[in-house]
């Protein structure tokens, strides 16, 4: 066996993802094992001290420093959760991949950079695990945007000979992997726009929830053509790849911004809800149109494929492509991108590089990453 501990936080910020896989057969192309999962809510406190980041006072240093150390301490816990789980002995696992959790992202300018929390020195002292972590950076000095990073890991375990295929990973933020069958031809993708980012904060605000569970509210609604329009303008979605994005681009405040442009202060809000679905759907189809449109297959995976609302829009606007679960192909959508970086780590302590040039834009391939030995 060789039993790599994957950790995911992502955009929505709502809990820690945890994986625990075997990888022993991933250089011949099998799925990774999954031997344990587990998800560690972040408590509502934390998850606000992280969403008010973006707005800090002038004592951020000292709030980002133990922001740090707290989600260290998760995303910790939630790795000897998952190992206990599976009934296995730190000792037994090589490592542990640990994304962190994203809280600034600009890997464009004269300082491009990306931050993500949770100090891989905190999760190597409890766990007694080696942590390879601080993956995006290494490709945003290669000229790339450090993410998304996954695309390598779709390529190993999803791309066909038979099908072009997209995966489609529906978070805060949506991105896409484009898999031809060609395999001489080159893997390419990129943040395609909001994902859940955008409903899960209308949502809280108006309804006080983290989400709107299944898209019901959404479905309660009418899309608004008219303001769908506005947001489809905004040059995001036609700058061409490589390209990411995150909350620090697509928040409440743009969506305030193009309904002052469209004089629609009356609008209820469950419209806006429905448009904000809307706007996912057709933001990721016109990129898969756009880049991949002899692509067969969509495989789904993340928090959105659970929004039936928004699952079934897209089914209806990427017809007649196969729009299916990643769940299908041997993996649950759900520890998708956590298991990817239990992959990465894996590939970083094999010392092979972990990005894919034709996605994130880097010069070169590269190895990914910091290792924080156990001891």
């Amino acid at each position: 066996m060789a039993l790599f501990v994957g950790l995911m936080s992502g955009t929505s910020m709502d809990a820690v993802d945890a994986v625990l896989v075997d990888l022993a057969d991933a250089e011949t192309g099998s799925p990774p094992k999954l031997l344990a999962c587990t998800d560690l809510p972040i408590a509502p406190e934390l998850r606000r001290e992280l969403l008010s980041l973006r707005h800090a006072p002038h004592n951020i240093l000292e709030q980002m420093a133990r922001l740090d150390v707290e989600m260290g301490r998760l995303f910790a816990t939630a790795t000897l959760d998952v190992v206990r789980q599976a009934g296995v002995s730190p000792a037994q696992v090589t490592a542990i991949g640990s994304h962190g959790q994203t809280v600034f992202h600009q890997p464009l300018g004269t300082h491009p950079t990306s931050v993500q929390l949770g100090d891989p020195n905190v999760i190597a002292e409890i766990t007694g695990i080696t942590t390879v972590a601080d993956f995006r950076r290494r490709d945003i000095a290669a000229g790339g945007q450090g993410a998304p990073l996954v695309p390598a890991f779709h390529q190993a375990v999803f791309q066909s000979r038979e099908k072009n295929r997209v995966v489609l990973n529906i978070g805060g933020i949506a991105n896409i992997t484009v898999l031809p069958a060609d395999t001489r031809q080159p893997v390419t993708g990129f943040d395609t726009g909001p994902g859940n980012a955008l409903m899960d904060a209308w949502a809280n605000e108006h309804l006080g929830t983290p989400r709107d569970d299944n898209g019901r509210w959404a479905a309660s609604g009418a899309a608004y053509q008219p303001l769908l329009d506005i947001l489809l303008r905004d040059p995001y979605f036609n700058k061409a790849p490589p390209k990411s994005t995150g909350r620090e681009y697509f928040h409440l405040e743009w969506l305030r911004g193009a309904l002052r442009i469209g004089k629609m202060a009356v609008l209820p809000s469950h419209d806006i809800q429905s448009t904000l679905c809307d706007l996912t759907a057709t933001s990721i189809t016109e990129a898969i149109l756009a880049h991949a449109a002899d692509v067969q297959q969509v495989l789904v995976c993340g928090g959105g494929i659970y929004n039936q609302t928004l699952f079934l829009r897209l089914h209806e606007l990427l017809q007649p492509r196969e729009v299916l679960s990643t769940s299908i192909f041997g993996i649950d959508p759900d520890w998708v991108e956590a298991t990817a970086f239990a992959w990465l780590a894996k590939q970083t302590m094999d010392g092979k590089p972990g990005n894919v040039p034709s996605v994130t834009g880097a010069l070169h391939m590269r190895v990914l990453g910091a290792i924080y030995q156990a001891g």
